[in-house]
């Protein structure tokens, strides 16, 4: 008989004096020790327990034993705990040990325990040595067991007669643990130390206790539990891996990642600069995969202003979409003809955005490089926004406010946070070695033909390999023929590093005349192989085999699953594996034989030798299927086999069996490696192994029903096994290292679902279960640090092998210390923080565990019948790989697994995946074949082996082909069905009709079918007889197999259609159980149903499996059987099912024979009235093309229910006669358990016919609950709500705004009167007036007065700013209109936001601060640091922020919220909610985005829910109304007639409809059935329009209150097109308590821009809302003080009217009280103020994805009022007109560019142009300069620019046709920057550009009193220097330098301009008239040029005097004597012939 024994000897060093009690604990049976009476420091216990135990002891199971201080009178108080798991003792049978304890925060304690522990298992043998690892045999084997034995009956009734050891128990109750739910993931922690450390451990090895237990104390202090503590036992909790015999089926069944999705990239190209290149016209190209778009041509600028708007629109796979590059490039001088030349482009890849917070970059600067120069340095900068929207996502954009903000471009580069802003250049080395088992790509037919002709065999492959990284690709050459091709090629890409692309694509393509295939893709993600830390290495990958998957390997001419092999997709086969690596290597630029192009390059490599990539090794895989259930009927009536392979291995229909010659060699021993196990096989076994032949699929076997759905194959005693031998690399280290963490991973995963199952179901101390999470991942961090260290050298280890190592054991390390820290700071009030700290850990282990370097492929099982492959599994090799260290073990291996095939490929998307084509029991095994003897052990014990035919000696090394099991268990299952709740709508009517299948082995059991209900209570118990399964008792008791439930949909014709599924483990009983508490009966849970991948509802039930006892006669046969050593077969006895606990009959005898569930199992139940406010329907749709006409609801809550009053005539009054009525229910007391209720929508027609309109489920009624008012504590209902007695006020103004949902709550009033004045000035806010309050006291809080209150000559006061310079004059109130108030008010937001931000960086400042003081490590201290100065940065923006603006003038100012009103105040539902109705089918995407389309109307009304009977002082208040229960005070719901007023200020970021980019874009307002158009007032080209317009419509509630603002775009032809819209339900705002009608302005005034727009006046609303809250007052005081409900506030008395008179006014003060209205006691609540919203535009034909914003404000006014004023005056600001004029009169030190022909001197002929920028068109120039020498221009030449310029927003507003074709004018605003260049005239070719300056007309540098003052420092320091605005001057005159950039890229100094820029109004410049150049009127002087100044051929004669005669007169003189000279001579020699002829001849 097996036993554990434990000998407690003392308990040592404890404190105090007093009784003590031990309590030790095993397998869930606790035994109590005696009393030790009155001791001290130590307890002598000294006694013995014994456990007789029917299964093996396990190493995984613990001992616990815990040390109380005994009381006779109160509970037990816990000393502390002790927790030991018996792994060692497992192994040795004897341990002794002495150890501390851990009190409950798992702290270790003084106190300690000695202890002796000893185990005798049934064969009297210790420690089934694992593996021999440790071969010296320990010598005390012999003496150590002396046990009494016992004999097998008496053991089985031990665990319920009483025990010599439980005789207190009376006394002392005992917990266990209740249901199993959220705590059963707790048990304490299968933490197994490390086998290897057995020998090092000695008596003190601390045992640990990984998780706290639930707190013994509150557990006690309960008493007993509460029978309705339930936990929602989500997926993590069900499929808790209780033992390790069978390990985690995943629930979620559809493949997500070949889907597509919809995603929008939206990208504003803003500006560029520093451009690199000389008067250039740049044009921006974005491109984004193969999209291109273009920006408009700016011409001659190096920083073009551009503020376009692009989107792109794709539906694709998310990888695919985020694999696709950006690329922006400037292109110089693009036109029709021409490209244009590249200057520089920039790429990232969308992922790189995606990862961005909030998926975008907002303002930032991309830096541009040259492609085809990587020597160049950057090529300028452009500004832009990118946007990547997937569905769902709702992007913030910051404030489309002005930017007036000059950026600083290097702080705010375009660049992800930790990448450098230099990049440098890079080469990225791909190399190719070779393939190997590549499938066949052609038909055999074309082969055999050739093989006829030629007479050889051809490999039927044409491969070769093509790299994507970074938007390039690269291709190695094709091998011909070959299914091993070798090719030793690299390729190589340069791109800048660290690139901004993630991942590397590599494809094996085969090469065909047609096109070519992919055969197979492998995604390398370059995060995964390198390390961007301090210790960090770059990307560095192999030589490592890469394993590719895809389709299937028959070659057909059309794959289905072609896009497998492109990568999308899980791939369904192996299709070849490809060795290659990957090396980066920085360049350094500088080097002269550098190459300097990016092009892709492939160079050839030399061969890598065999052993490069590891030893190879032999593998073995065995697996065995346990069972073969749920079958698809469809599969069902053939034959079926499965089929496991691995690679090729055993794959026999299409796999190349044409294993490499290197694959069969045999190994040697001597080549073993020292730290595998010496085998000691004998020699025949290694022959007869060699011969082995793998068996890789099961026998044919035809299914048998399960039921109508599915089949299961008779798989009973007899299990068919597979086995496979195979060769591969040896590199299991890898995929152990990943293993560990995955375990490591999988543990805190559970954890922390753990964890939030207890915050959600608001148990007791989540934190004690955080703590104990972070506990056990520090402890196992550690421990992988220790075991990953071990080999460090074995064969085939690369770089990245070794970098991986070091890092991960780095960052393991530190997450260990992080884990430790974090736990000492998890309180009750941290846990959710730290909880999101915790899960960072989370996403960083799975990052880490996942290894880029493959080794064995994964093992793929496939159904197969008529060998065709039907359904398959991939199951990763790491998972199911063997280890002799526990921990490394796959988490699947030696478990038995249920595993669900699926379809391959796209079949497998939508309903077909949902359905199981096969749930299988499978048990897997993969190690090597050398360490293969224990591939059996985690097998269900009890069968034996049957081997294949018989061959030879040595048999006991083959594997079985089956295993027949000789035990089996009877046992009976109940499924207790209780209830579901939000189930899928699967029927048109928008509900289902649901039945539930239950399936546990082979059998499935159905529930009745509950019709048109989304929340079936089926109350239901199912019971299945005579389950058998296979093994032993005690295993299946730790480890049942699972239950599936699927929850299907009846419909009357065809099959049941699937609604989701879900899994659940059984709750056992053995028979030697009692039924009884803790764990019988079971309890109710919730489990998760799943469809696909989404949640489709949730299903509480529980289930318990019951083993029927035998009789004793066989048990007696049994025995003796057991010893003649045959298989016994127990059958059940007679009496066997009457010891099961009793089944009550069916109550219901309607039903037929339907069992209810039992009472100790179904809820609680108390009872509840529900009263239901009816208040009306609206937008009901038409119901089968019938309109809705007599509509009524009916309330529904777990079978009783209330029906409101028939709507007589929908169309005429769509609201209810009666508001109120009610229904009683029986509801369960645990809140957590109250069903659904439900609301249908039914239309009465004629001849009693009901049709259902639609329906809504109310999952959860808790928000409806009521709770009775506290009536002792003094509540205000303000933002401080008394913290402690402080109270911060705030005076003045909208600031803080306190959530709505804070004053909403029922308060009561103080005693004292509490004062509080209130500043008129909201500008300056002082925050930190902090007043002790005390509520029984009349304290008066007062707070300070900003300066200038009640002084009445503002105007005059001047405003100090901080240095004490004088700010201009305050702005003048006439100058100010609504848009000053808008903008100041966007500023105050800014500021908030940087506030907001300044702070949060101040908090993570102090948290680090905290953590490094605990940690006093240094590492910690550096980081903070780092960390701070990014933080101190930040903050310092704030701080400047806040500092640089000047004084504010002080303008009234409004809120702006970025965001709907309705999320500011809950949606408006303080008393009336919506409830949406649907009908029709539920969408199957992924989430359920598309239900808006199911909408077919919404109710309007309430719920309040409260436990009977009511205390009667609520019933007793005055004023009571009983027919209104608890909804007093409800305005009547007659319809009402309103004036509705729209205000549309502008609209942003709109998506382009027109082809050109651009919108055309007007407002349409429908509300009801009037519609305003605003078709004529469209805005040409804009995406940001500026609309400024008011609407009035008059409207009646409730007929009409959906308002609908759109915003459609204009087209000349065709209709127009809707861009987008939002609606708004006025209702809710018109009777919402935060008087949403019209918003409360800060201050009252009765003129000018902020006049009162309500026609009630304050006080007229103040008056009301008392009288409405019942509150007493208002009282007004003298002195400016008014009481209301013992609160004062004072304010300012007086207003002034428009001519100045100042009346007595007691506005003023009511308008005080309403804006600080949260303030009242009881009634008080947050009041609308005067606000602009942010509304996201949508569009129906793109769900979910923002299509702009609209930002604009609604007033309503009932009409029964006066009526109110004319509607404010927000029109656009029209432009100013201005007038530039800019002298320029001299130039100095210009360049000198040309040489002079006759005398090569320098000169230039000057001349300057300038511009406004934006109007190029109208540049001017001056006159020339000619030939100037010294660079010096002398011009007196006036341009003169007319613009229009708005103040506000600080643009120049320009409108211009865009191109001749244009219809319109389109607007533009642009900076107003004025250019000025300097140029050098030629007359025959170009004019050369020498220079250039741009003035930022708002901020330039003042300019240089001289010429030789002025340099180059005025444009680099630009930043340091004071500037000034030409708008505030008016008329500046100084010398500014033109500057040009050289060829490297450097600034230099090309001339000097004195120029005067004067700046007037057009009135002025009407008044006085100027000419251009030095034209009438005021004419200037002409300039004194020198008088070289001219043009030659004008005055040639001048030219020559000057030039030529001033230089050269001497030379000139010498040569025309020369010339005279030479004459003479010339007629001498011409004469003298003749006349010597003459003299000869003497004529």
């Amino acid at each position: 008989m097996m036993s554990l024994m434990v000998h407690l000897k003392t308990v040592a060093h404890l404190r105090g004096k007093g009784d003590r009690i031990a309590k030790v604990t095993f397998r869930g049976l606790p035994f109590f020790s005696r009393v030790a009476e009155n001791c001290e420091e130590v307890a002598n216990f000294n006694e013995m327990f014994r456990w007789p135990i029917a299964s093996r002891l396990d190493g995984n199971e613990m001992l616990e034993i815990q040390i109380y201080n005994y009381s006779k009178v109160f509970s037990n108080r816990l000393v502390g705990t002790f927790c030991m798991v018996l792994q060692k003792v497992a192994e040795e049978g004897h341990l002794e040990l002495t150890d501390t304890l851990i009190d409950d925060n798992n702290t270790s304690i003084k106190t300690s325990v000695m202890i002796e522990i000893k185990y005798q298992p049934m064969d009297g043998t210790v420690g089934v040595w694992s593996d021999g690892e440790f071969l010296d045999v320990p010598d005390d084997r012999d003496g150590m067991f002396a046990f009494e034995t016992d004999s097998l009956l008496s053991g089985q009734s031990h665990g319920s007669g009483p025990s010599p050891g439980r005789s207190l128990q009376g006394s002392i109750p005992t917990f266990r643990k209740a249901g199993k739910g959220v705590f059963s993931a707790m048990k304490l922690g299968k933490i197994k130390s490390s086998r290897d450390d057995h020998r090092k451990a000695g008596a003190d090895e601390p045992a640990i206790l990984d998780m706290e237990d639930l707190d013994k104390k509150a557990m006690r202090l309960a008493g007993t539990l509460d029978p309705d503590t339930i936990s929602l036992a989500s997926v993590t909790a069900v499929t808790t891996n209780v033992s390790n015999k069978r390990s985690k089926p995943d629930i979620k069944m559809e493949p997500s990642s070949g889907r597509p999705v919809d995603y929008q990239i939206s990208i504003t190209v803003i500006e560029a600069r520093q451009l690199i290149g000389l008067n250039m016209d740049p044009v921006v190209c974005v491109e984004i995969g193969d999209d291109k778009k273009y920006t408009s041509m700016k011409e001659s600028t190096n920083c073009p202003y551009y503020n376009e708007y692009f989107v792109f629109d794709f539906h694709v796979p998310p990888h695919v979409m985020f694999d696709k590059i950006i690329k922006l490039s400037v292109i110089h001088s693009k036109n029709l003809l021409r490209s244009g030349t590249l200057v520089g482009n920039f790429k990232m890849d969308v992922g790189t955005v995606y990862s961005q917070p909030e998926h975008q970059f907002y303002h930032k600067w991309a830096s541009l490089s040259d492609p085809d120069d990587i020597t160049a340095g950057c090529k300028g900068y452009i500004k832009c926004d990118i946007a990547v929207v997937g569905k769902g996502d709702n992007i913030k954009t910051p404030h489309k406010a002005n930017e007036t903000d000059e950026d600083d471009i290097e702080g705010n580069l375009l660049l992800p946070e930790g990448i450098p802003a230099e990049r440098q250049w890079a080469r990225f080395y791909v190399k190719i070695y070779r393939a190997e088992g590549l499938p066949k790509m052609n038909t055999s037919i074309m082969a055999n033909v050739k093989k006829a002709f030629i007479g050889e065999n051809r490999d039927l492959v044409d491969p070769y390999v093509q790299v994507q990284f970074a938007g390039q690709k690269g291709k190695t050459s094709v091998q011909k023929s070959s299914y091993e091709p070798i090719w030793n090629e690299q390729i190589i890409f340069t791109e800048l590093f660290p690139p901004l692309c993630k991942r590397m694509k590599v494809q094996i393509r085969d090469s065909d005349k047609v096109n070519d295939v992919a055969i197979g893709t492998h995604f390398i993600d370059l995060r995964k192989i390198s390390n961007d830390g301090d210790k960090g290495f770059l990307p560095t990958f192999g030589p490592a085999w890469a394993n590719m998957y895809g389709s299937t390997r028959q070659y057909t001419l059309m794959d289905e699953h072609q896009d497998l092999n492109e990568g999308l997709g899980e791939g369904v086969s192996f299709r070849a594996r490809l060795l290659l690596s990957i090396a980066v290597e920085i360049l350094d630029t500088t080097s002269p034989e550098i190459i300097s192009s990016t092009e892709v390059q492939v160079e050839t490599v030399s061969n890598i030798s065999e052993s490069a990539t590891g030893k190879m090794d032999e593998f073995f895989l065995f697996g065995s299927f346990l069972e073969a259930t749920m079958i698809d009927r469809k599969i069902g009536d053939k034959p079926i086999s499965f089929e496991i392979t691995i690679g090729n291995y055993g794959n026999q229909i299409d796999g190349v069996s044409k294993p490499s010659s290197g694959k069969k060699k045999k190994k040697d021993g001597d080549e073993e490696e020292e730290n595998e196990l010496i085998q000691n096989s004998s020699e025949d076994e290694a022959d007869e192994d060699a011969d082995l032949v793998s068996v890789s699929t099961t026998p044919l076997m035809k299914p048998v029903i399960t039921d109508r759905n599915y089949f299961h194959l008779p798989y009973f005693e007899k299990k068919p096994c597979v086995y496979i031998k195979s060769w591969w690399q040896d590199q299991r280290r890898r995929l152990y290292n990943s293993n560990m963490m995955d375990k490591i991973a999988d543990k805190l995963e559970e954890g922390l679902n753990d964890v939030q199952e207890i915050i959600k179901t608001e148990k007791a101390f989540p934190e004690r279960r955080l703590r104990g999470v972070l506990e056990e991942l520090s402890v196992g961090c550690s421990r992988f640090v220790t075991l990953a260290n071990k080999d460090v050298n074995q064969a085939g280890r690369t770089k990245l092998d070794r970098e991986r190592l070091k890092s991960c054991m780095r960052e393991m390390d530190s997450m260990a210390q992080q884990a430790k820290q974090i736990r000492t700071q998890v309180k009750k009030n941290t846990v959710r923080d730290k909880l999101k700290l915790v899960q960072n850990f989370l996403q960083k282990l799975r990052f880490l565990a996942d290894e880029p370097q493959h080794s064995i492929p994964d093992v793929f099982v496939w159904m197969m019948t008529n060998n065709k492959r039907i359904a398959y599994a991939r199951i990763p090799s790491k998972d199911i790989l063997y280890s002799i260290v526990d921990e490394e073990t796959g988490k699947d291996c030696c478990k038995v697994k249920a595993v669900f095939l699926k379809l391959p490929g796209k079949k497998g998307f939508g309903p077909a995946g949902w359905t199981v084509q096969a749930k299988l029991e499978l048990y897997l095994w993969l190690g090597l074949n050398k360490q293969r003897k224990d591939f059996l052990n985690g097998l269900p014990n009890g069968f034996e082996e049957i081997k294949a035919v018989k061959t030879g000696p040595g048999l006991h090394a083959v594997p079985p082909v089956c295993l027949i099991y000789g035990t089996k268990q009877v046992f009976q299952l109940r499924a207790h069905m209780y209830q579901a709740r939000s189930l899928f709508a699967a029927d048109s009517s928008g509900l289902s009709d649901p039945f539930a299948r239950v399936f546990f082995s082979t059998h499935s059991q159905v529930t009745e079918v509950l019709s048109e209900t989304l929340c079936p209570t089926w109350d239901q118990l199912l019971v299945f007889d005579d389950v058998e399964l296979f093994g032993e008792a005690s295993e299946l008791r730790d480890d049942p197999p699972i239950i599936v439930v699927e929850i299907y949909d009846q419909d009357t014709v065809g099959k049941a259609e699937f609604i989701g599924r879900t899994f659940a483990k059984p709750n056992i009983k053995m028979c030697d159980e009692h039924y009884g508490p803790p764990r019988f009966p079971p309890q109710l849970e919730y489990y998760q149903v799943y469809r696909g991948n989404c949640t489709a509802g949730e299903l509480l039930a529980a289930f318990e499996l019951l083993q029927i006892p035998f009789d004793e006669e066989s048990i007696r046969r049994a025995l003796i059987a057991v010893h003649n050593f045959a298989v016994p077969q127990i059958k059940i006895g007679q009496g066997g099912k009457a010891d099961l606990p009793p089944l009550e009959g069916p109550t219901d005898s309607e039903h037929g024979p339907i069992l209810p569930v039992p009472l100790g199992i179904r809820p609680v139940l108390s009872r509840y009235r529900i009263e239901v406010l009816f208040w009306g329907l609206r937008d009901l749709k038409r119901i089968n093309l019938a309109q809705v006409d007599r509509p009524r609801v009916d309330i529904e809550c777990a079978g009783k229910g209330v029906q409101s009053a028939l709507i007589q005539n929908y169309k005429k009054n769509p609201n209810f006669s009666t508001l109120v009525k009610w229904f009683e229910v029986d509801l369960p007391e645990n809140e957590l358990l109250h069903p659904p209720l439900n609301i249908r929508v039914v239309d009465c027609r004629a001849f009693g016919r009901y049709i259902l309109v639609g329906s809504h489920a109310v999952s959860s009624l808790r928000r409806f609950i009521y709770s009775t008012p506290d009536k002792t504590s003094n509540n205000w209902a303000t933002a401080a709500k008394l913290m402690n007695g402080y109270m911060v006020l705030t005076n003045g103004g909208s600031q803080p705004r306190s959530s709505p949902s804070l004053s909403s709550r029922t308060f009561s009033r103080p005693a004292g009167d509490v004062m509080v004045s209130v500043d008129s000035d909201p500008s300056i806010r002082k925050m930190d007036t902090v007043v002790k309050l005390d509520a029984t006291s009349d304290a008066v809080v007062k707070v300070d007065m900003t300066d200038d209150d009640g002084d009445k000559d503002k105007k005059k006061k001047k405003k100090k700013k901080k240095g004490g310079a004088e700010e201009e004059e305050e702005t003048d109130e006439r100058m100010l209109d609504w848009w000053s108030k808008y903008f100041a008010s966007i500023e105050t937001l800014k500021e908030m936001l940087r506030a907001q931000e300044a702070a949060q960086a101040e908090a993570e400042e102090r948290e680090d601060l905290e953590i490094a003081a605990e940690a006093a490590g240094s590492k910690t201290k550096e980081k903070s640091k780092e960390k701070k100065g990014f933080k101190d940065k930040k903050k310092a923006q704030a701080v400047e922020g806040a500092e640089k603006k000047p004084v504010k003038a002080k303008v009234d100012e409004l809120v702006v919220y970025n965001k709907e009103l309705e999320s500011e105040y809950g949606n408006f539902e303080d008393w009336l909610h919506t409830f949406n109705l649907y009908r029709g089918k539920a969408g199957d995407d992924d989430d359920h985005a598309l239900d808006d389309d199911r909408i077919v109307g919404r109710f309007k009304g309430s719920l309040c829910m409260y436990k009977l009977p009511l205390s009667e002082e609520i019933t007793r208040e005055a004023g009571f109304d009983p027919t209104m229960g608890m909804f007093q005070n409800i305005p009547h719901n007659d319809p009402i007639n309103v004036l509705v007023r729209v205000y549309v200020v502008r609209a942003t970021d709109l998506h382009p409809a027109d082809i050109n980019g651009k919108a055309d874009p007007y407002i349409v307002i429908k509300l009801g059935k009037s519609e305003v158009k605003d078709k004529e007032n469209y805005i040409s080209k804009q995406l940001n329009p500026v609309f400024g317009k008011s609407f009035d419509i008059e409207a009646t509630f409730p007929m009409e209150s959906m308002l609908t603002v759109s915003v459609y775009d204009w087209d000349l032809v065709g209709t127009d097109d809707l861009i987008g819209e939002t609606k708004i339900d006025l209702e809710n705002r018109f009777y919402s308590k935060y008087r949403a009608t019209c918003g409360i302005s800060s201050n009252y005034s009765v003129h000018g821009y902020n006049v009162w727009r309500d026609p009630m006046k304050p006080t007229q609303i103040l008056a009301k809302l008392c009288k409405d809250g019942k509150i007493d007052g208002p009282h007004y005081g003298p002195g400016g003080k008014v009481k209301v409900a013992s609160r004062i506030f004072t304010g300012p008395t007086e207003i002034e009217d428009e001519n100045g008179l100042k009346k007595q006014t007691e506005e003023h003060l009511a308008l005080t009280v309403l804006n600080h209205w949260e303030e009242i006691p009881r009634v008080g609540c947050k009041l609308v103020p005067e606000h602009v919203e942010t509304r996201p535009l949508l569009n129906a034909d793109k769900p979910g994805i923002e299509q702009g914003r609209i930002e604009m404000w609604v007033d309503m006014f009932p009409m029964d009022m006066p009526a109110p004023g004319p509607a404010i005056e927000i029109a656009p600001r029209k432009p100013k007109r201005y007038e530039l004029r800019v002298i320029i009169w001299n130039t100095d030190e210009v360049i000198l560019e040309d040489d002079d022909y006759f005398t090569g001197e320098k000169s230039s002929d000057i001349f300057v142009r300038g511009w406004l920028k934006g109007q190029q068109e109208d540049k001017q120039d001056t006159d020339v300069h000619y030939h100037s020498l010294t660079g010096e221009g002398n011009f007196n030449w006036r341009f003169v620019f007319p613009f229009e310029y708005l103040m506000a927003e600080e643009k120049i507003v320009i409108s211009k046709k865009e191109s001749m074709f244009s219809w319109d004018e389109t607007e533009y605003k642009i900076p107003p920057r004025l250019t000025l260049q300097v140029w050098d005239a030629d007359h025959f070719s170009a004019d050369d550009f020498l220079g250039a300056i741009e003035l930022d007309l708002n901020r330039f540098p003042r300019g240089a009193k001289t010429a030789k003052q002025c340099s180059l420092n005025m444009i680099r320091n630009e930043q340091d220097l004071p500037t000034i605005s030409i708008f505030k001057q008016k008329r500046v005159k100084g010398w500014w330098p033109f500057v040009a950039r050289d060829e490297n890229d450097e600034m230099e100094l090309t001339g000097k301009v004195e120029a005067e820029l004067h700046l007037v109004t057009a009135e002025e410049a009407e008044k006085s008239p100027v000419g251009l150049g030095r034209n009438e009127p005021d004419p200037l002087e002409k300039p004194n040029r020198p008088d070289t100044s001219l043009m030659w051929f004008l005055s040639p004669l001048k030219s020559i005097r000057y030039f030529i005669w001033h230089n050269y007169r001497w030379l000139i003189l010498k040569l025309l004597g020369l010339a005279l000279l030479l004459l003479m001579l010339g007629l001498f020699l011409y004469s003298i012939p003749g006349y010597l002829v003459k003299k000869i001849l003497g004529a």
